[in-house]
């Protein structure tokens, strides 16, 4: 489609704004966990890595940190096995409501957070009697992070097709060899992208953790928003918001590549 030099520009004004309404904030953030400054003044009056130090000694931080990546595996793996028989069962066979399963898989990241935080503790509670803690947490995430495994799982095997895999019953080999040298390794790459980004999403949760968390289990995002707003507290706050930052990038960027590599053939 050829544009004339004005719409380019408009459309390049557009992207700037847009990259900077996002990006702005962020780097912001950034620079104020080096401000000397308490209460953050601007332009900051010097730099220091005295939060930075702060931040790691900090007893209250480092069990958020530790229970907010309990609750990220723990819901990773959940995902994987989920995500990926679920994918499978869409992509290989064909059985009334098979649409609706797949609508209903997808469904969980749709729903605001609220609803759903408040559907699954009430469930916790008057269903199951279940005592609120990481256990209700990890279910809690993995009902949202099994789309993300799905949906790159469901995409590589749409991808792949049954050639391979009908050449290997071919040559003799039963169901379980063919999925472990020839299935598994073609959708290696798609699982790993959907793990990194099932961990990305329970690692940033807040909503649903904080209707299924119990009392005495405080993950990362919930650490940050009790401190936010306590001044002693505010300098670390923003070298937590900074390192997250500059984490998240990580796990985001190798999904990226990794989802949109070509399943290996051979």
């Amino acid at each position: 489609m050829n544009l004339s030099r004005t719409s380019r520009t408009l459309l390049r004004a557009a992207l700037v704004i847009g990259l900077a309404v996002v990006y702005v904030p962020l780097a912001v953030v950034l620079l104020n966990s080096f401000n000397s400054d308490r209460t953050f003044s601007w332009p900051p009056a010097g730099f220091t890595l005295r939060w930075w130090g702060a931040a790691w000694d900090s007893a209250g931080l480092r069990d958020a940190l530790w229970t907010s990546v309990q609750a990220g595996l723990g819901a990773t793996a959940i995902a994987l096995v989920l995500g990926t028989m679920a994918a499978f069962a869409v992509q290989r066979y064909r059985f009334f409501g098979r649409e609706t399963v797949s609508l209903v898989i997808v469904l969980p990241i749709a729903l605001p957070g609220i609803v759903t935080g408040i559907a699954l503790s009430n469930t916790f509670h008057t269903v199951l009697g279940l005592p609120l803690g990481l256990l209700t947490v990890i279910v809690g995430h993995a009902t949202f992070c099994v789309v993300t495994v799905y949906n790159n799982v469901l995409a590589r095997l749409r991808r792949m097709g049954l050639n391979l895999e009908e050449a290997s019953a071919d040559l003799g080999a039963d169901t379980f060899t063919t999925f472990r040298l020839v299935t598994f390794p073609m959708m290696r790459s798609a699982l790993l992208a959907g793990g990194l980004l099932a961990f990305a999403l329970s690692f940033d949760e807040i909503i649903v953790t904080t209707f299924t968390a119990g009392a005495g289990v405080r993950t990362l995002p919930i650490w940050i928003f009790e401190n936010l707003f306590r001044p002693n507290q505010a300098p670390v706050v923003n070298v937590v918001a900074a390192a997250l930052i500059l984490l998240s990038v990580i796990p985001i960027y190798l999904a990226q590549r990794l989802s949109g590599g070509d399943p290996q053939t051979h």
